[in-house]
């Protein structure tokens, strides 16, 4: 999976643990938070909706990047299944240029039919 750099105001799905206390938690839909602050790349504070619209402060939230299977007990957030597809497509895009740009120059004469002479392709095998 393509790794996406968390910033301030990005939005994440939250799960909640399951002893907390926010309308919405069990009925098996993610809620929605927006990223407030960055600890590091997989810690962040979250502001979080619940289910009617009212936001919930949660600190220090594990954000999980990987599609392991592997999930916290404890609430936990995660991209988006479309920020996922947009940074493999991104990646995809990256690889694909850095493999065109190590990719050898043309030669002259894929240019030039009289093999660099300057002269048109007629008269250089004269």
């Amino acid at each position: 999976m393509s790794f996406i750099k968390p910033t301030v105001g990005r939005v994440v799905h939250y799960t909640p643990g399951p002893t907390e206390k926010i309308p919405g938690n069990g009925s098996g839909q993610p809620l929605a938070a927006l990223i407030a602050f960055v600890h590091s790349d997989s810690c962040v504070n979250l502001a979080v909706f619940d289910a009617n619209g009212n936001n919930h402060s949660r600190t220090s939230v594990p954000l999980v990047q990987d599609d392991t299977g592997l999930l916290p007990e404890w609430g936990f957030a995660q991209w988006m299944p479309y920020q996922k597809g947009q940074a493999a497509k991104t990646e995809q895009l990256q690889e694909q240029l850095s493999v065109d740009s190590a990719a050898p120059a043309p030669s002259v004469s894929e240019f030039d039919p009289a093999g660099g002479s300057g002269q048109p392709a007629e008269t250089a095998s004269a």
